[in-house]
């Protein structure tokens, strides 16, 4: 590399910026887009942090200077963030909505079922949470595929793939070929909530946007869809606490 090249290549960013805000410090993730056109902060409830998104141009002196002035409100943001809750025996887990205790039941070996509106979770006691958020997933991916394949059945369209993930900043998502993908979460919200979540990603399989058509294919398939958004709105966030990463 040449001298004259080496003298005007910027040097990466740091990925974070502490900021101190009442003797704490919080560290702040930072990305560059090109698509920004200012400054600005949002904080993650999965992750449990705050990241601040820059213009590709901007100086980074500026983010920082932009990072420390907004302590506060990274401050009181972050510590609305419920603590998270494992699925360990004792804890109460929002089944499809309605809370059900989580049993341990040495007696039993290597399976989970509910019973009598607990979960019941055999085996080792050290297993126990990773078993129980296994079992979790299993049936969100058989209630998701079911409306799924319910609302395309109705729409006529294809689904070629539902895939169970863990995305922090989406319910779902759907790819043009017929892939959808959800958050495993959902089972722990009321059916009416992942009714709706279904319906909204197989829409998109007629309508990759969110016009007003694409809004009145998704009130066609889920009529309910106000109270299942309002629903996520107010309570989304509370869903992110439970298990692990």
């Amino acid at each position: 590399m040449s001298i004259v090249r080496r003298l005007f290549q910027r040097e990466p960013d740091p990925a974070t910026i502490p900021v101190t805000h009442e003797g704490i410090v919080y560290e702040v993730a930072v990305r560059r887009m090109a698509q920004a056109r200012r400054f600005t902060l949002r904080v993650r409830t999965a992750s449990r942090d705050a990241v601040l998104t820059m213009p590709q141009r901007a100086r980074f002196a500026d983010a920082r200077d932009f990072a420390e002035r907004h302590g506060g409100w990274i401050a009181a943001r972050l510590s609305r963030i419920p603590e998270t809750l494992d699925f360990v025996p004792g804890a109460v887990v929002p089944l499809r909505g309605v809370g059900h205790a989580v049993v341990h039941r040495a007696d039993r070996r290597g399976t989970v079922w509910v019973e009598n509106g607990e979960i019941h979770v055999a085996g080792d006691a050290a297993f126990a949470a990773r078993r129980v958020q296994d079992f979790l997933k299993r049936e969100a991916k058989k209630d998701l595929e079911l409306a799924t394949r319910h609302h395309a059945a109705a729409l006529g369209v294809k689904v070629t793939r539902i895939t169970m993930r863990d995305q922090a900043s989406r319910w779902g998502s759907c790819s043009s070929t017929g892939a959808i993908n959800y958050s495993w979460r959902l089972i722990l919200a009321p059916p009416f909530v992942l009714d709706y979540l279904a319906a909204h990603e197989v829409a998109h399989l007629r309508e990759m946007n969110h016009s007003a058509r694409f809004w009145r294919i998704v009130r066609d398939l889920c009529p309910g869809l106000e109270p299942a958004k309002a629903w996520l709105r107010v309570n989304g966030a509370q869903l992110h606490r439970y298990g692990t990463k």
